[in-house]
């Protein structure tokens, strides 16, 4: 594993992405080839539905969106730093990809529009209600927003429960970004991505059960806690 790894396909990428030239596919296939790079093992149980419009997700690692995004071209929403990175945020607006300040209501509001006018349009999307990591022990208070309207859409989504026994794959708090990326490149990092059956919105009385469904399907199993 080294750096080259991780910049080729990212520059082979950024052409395309800067003249707006398939951004999802792109995402998609920078994904596949950046998670050997880092040495990520990732290992499926069960069937991840490309059929699912919406997929949903716990949240351990900046990598989760790699790990999922590697097996087909979807938007999400992400942290409104993101849009002013360097080379990165330029087209990071033009792939599907939401941008919210979760301490700024305004802002959360019009992310979920966004969210909401992509699911109408018939994007594929990936959400982490959680909307922040936790070290995979347990499941963080939902932000519901983006389960509530799939649900008022009638639109059904798939739970996908990720988890790791590395104890460096989480990524919390104010833990910093290179020593992150260090341990990864010296340590093969296994993923396990567990899809659970899709829920839809049809079998549920109102959304809070449907939200308490995807609660019950992302939380941590014992196997898999550390």
């Amino acid at each position: 594993m080294s750096w080259t790894g991780v910049l080729w396909p990212t520059a082979a990428l950024l052409p395309r992405l800067a003249t707006g030239a398939g951004p999802q596919p792109g995402l998609h296939r920078w994904a596949r080839r950046l998670l050997p790079a880092l040495g990520v093992d990732l290992n499926i149980e069960g069937h991840p539905r490309p059929d699912i419009p919406l997929w949903v997700a716990n949240h351990l690692s900046w990598v989760d969106p790699l790990v999922l995004m590697s097996l087909r071209p979807m938007g999400t929403i992400a942290k409104g730093e993101v849009a002013s990175y360097p080379l990165i945020g330029r087209w990071a607006k033009r792939s599907g990809i939401h941008f919210v300040d979760r301490e700024d209501a305004t802002s959360r509001a019009a992310a979920l529009a966004s969210f909401t006018t992509s699911l109408q349009g018939g994007r594929d999307m990936l959400l982490f209600p959680e909307g922040t990591t936790t070290r995979g022990d347990r499941l963080a208070a939902f932000y519901e927003g983006g389960l509530q309207a799939a649900f008022h859409l009638g639109l059904p989504a798939q739970p996908l429960r990720i988890a790791s026994p590395s104890p460096h794959y989480p990524w919390t708090g104010d833990e910093t970004l290179l020593p992150h990326l260090q341990t990864l490149f010296a340590t093969r990092t296994t993923v396990t991505l567990a899809a659970e059956e899709p829920l839809y919105p049809s079998d549920f009385c109102d959304a809070t059960e449907w939200i308490a469904a995807f609660r019950a399907a992302l939380a941590p199993r014992s196997s898999h806690v550390r």
